[in-house]
């Protein structure tokens, strides 16, 4: 007798558990995870361009809890309708435990906190973020699993093998809503964006490792590599999503935001090349006394 393979991927049906009143929420402990891995490889990384390990976790302190704060403030200004609009709830603003931090956000105020940690424990701010870079990719690789727990991010209905399964689902509970037998109620099977743009994550970071160690990156050029990168994969994914978003001109605003950003990464590139050859220059045009 020959095992069948499965129609589709399964997704969980609770994405909390409790330790008697403490509830520990998966989407949570995942973005944990990728915070504590990218710190890690951050810290190996800075060793390589002669700065201690430990200097990763000092800046991190600073990091970490501006990107959290970046990150919500982005989900929270793009999707305004959960807590300011028609029956929302402005306090759940501040739930971030329930899901939402926009990527944008996180890496816009994560850099302007590691800018001030790497200044305040002696780091040049552009090896920060060059040794940060790979890190920053694989944690949100880790990151997008949260939202396989929370049933979220996915796109359109699908019948390949590899479509995912996703429950009708309350946010504030934490798990599917179930039917009057106690079975979690299925929606469908949809294209599992989420995990297509974890995959993205991890290639993006192998990209940047292998850069890093065989081209002739001038500093901050790396990290310039990432902003590039990363936009290409989410707008490719962010078309593949079937949620419900705020858009411009038919389009949705993770969209324009990507194309912007994609912009930006182009040009730190750039600026990158540029300020090097500055740099080398300036000692021929000084005269001598």
């Amino acid at each position: 007798m020959t095992a069948s393979l499965p129609s589709s991927l399964p997704s969980p049906t609770s994405g909390v558990w409790h330790l008697g009143p403490f509830p520990l929420r998966a989407y949570a402990l995942c973005i944990l995870a990728g915070i504590v891995v990218a710190v890690w490889i951050t810290g190996r990384r800075l060793v390589d361009r002669g700065h201690a390990k430990e200097k990763a976790v000092d800046i991190s302190a600073w990091a970490v809890p501006f990107g959290i704060i970046g990150g919500r403030i982005y989900h929270v200004i793009t999707t305004p309708e959960p807590y300011f609009g028609a029956g929302g709830h402005p306090i759940k603003a501040l739930y971030i435990w329930q899901g939402g931090l926009g990527i944008w956000g996180a890496i816009a105020l994560g850099a302007l906190g590691g800018w001030i940690g790497a200044r305040r424990h002696g780091v040049p701010f552009l090896d920060y973020i060059d040794a940060a870079a790979p890190g920053v990719a694989i944690a949100q690789a880790l990151g997008r699993w949260g939202n396989w727990f929370n049933n979220e991010l996915y796109g359109q209905r699908t019948d390949v093998p590899w479509g995912l399964t996703i429950h009708e689902w309350d946010q504030a509970a934490g798990h599917a809503v179930r039917d009057a037998n106690g079975k979690a109620i299925v929606l469908g099977t949809f294209q599992p964006t989420f995990l297509y743009e974890s995959l993205w994550c991890l290639l993006l970071a192998l990209f940047l490792v292998l850069a890093d160690r065989r081209w002739a990156l001038r500093k901050g050029q790396l990290f310039g590599l990432y902003v590039v990168g990363y936009p290409l994969g989410r707008i490719v994914f962010e078309l593949m999503r079937s949620d419900t978003a705020n858009r411009i001109f038919g389009v949705r605003v993770n969209v324009w935001t990507s194309i912007l950003v994609f912009l930006l990464g182009l040009a730190i590139v750039w600026f990158g090349r540029r300020r090097e050859v500055a740099v080398l220059r300036e000692p021929a045009s000084q005269h001598t006394e």
